[in-house]
């Protein structure tokens, strides 16, 4: 039961002094969440998981260098962030932002309750699909700052510091974002209201 009480902050202070092991619970705390990021900015499995196991292992690398101004979990997905950013430079790419992961129809069912029917499940898919196409048109700036508030509930403040950018900036770039998401999908005859993010 300990192992559940020990905080992010000790396991980098036990993880500096060479305790791999604490490292290694670092790891497993924090895998889905840097993949879930990798996986939605770049829209490729292989790619995704490869950024992912880079990502610890620079963090790993550069454990000792980690000042705790910002938190563990920040510092992490702005190294994620940045290897997404190299990898897309690298392969002159546009991402290709997935929107929550597939999944299972019967999970999707048991989730929503039994009042949903199979053509709204679908309809939440199709919505997914255009959020997506949506976000894959915005800057990498307003992409990023959606992606790490509305998917990863990163606070204002902890874009911020990610971005290195003035609080106003982020909250900013978040509303043009979606503002430009909202019109697009309207476009396309689908309802704000059934839009994921919104900016209240």
């Amino acid at each position: 039961m300990q192992a559940l009480t020990i905080t992010d902050e000790e396991l980098v202070a036990r993880s500096m002094d060479g305790d791999v092991d604490s490292f290694n619970q670092l790891i497993r705390r924090w895998e889905r969440p840097i993949y879930a990021l990798a996986y939605r900015t770049l829209g490729r499995e292989d790619d995704a998981r490869d950024v992912c196991q880079e990502t610890f292992l620079r963090a790993y690398r550069a454990i000792n260098g980690f000042k705790g101004q910002a938190k563990f979990s920040s510092w992490l997905y702005r190294i994620a962030l940045n290897l997404c950013r190299d990898w897309m430079r690298r392969q002159r790419r546009t991402p290709v932002v997935q929107m929550p992961e597939d999944v299972d129809i019967s999970e999707l069912a048991a989730a929503h309750g039994p009042s949903e029917s199979i053509e709204t499940l679908v309809g939440r898919r199709e919505i997914g699909r255009a959020v997506a196409a949506a976000m894959a048109k915005l800057p990498e700036e307003q992409r990023t700052a959606i992606l790490l508030k509305e998917y990863h509930g990163l606070t204002f403040q902890e874009i911020a510091e990610m971005q290195g950018c003035p609080l106003s900036t982020v909250k900013t770039r978040l509303y043009q974002g979606l503002s430009v998401v909202r019109r697009q999908l309207e476009k396309g005859g689908m309802s704000a209201a059934d839009i994921r993010g919104d900016a209240s």
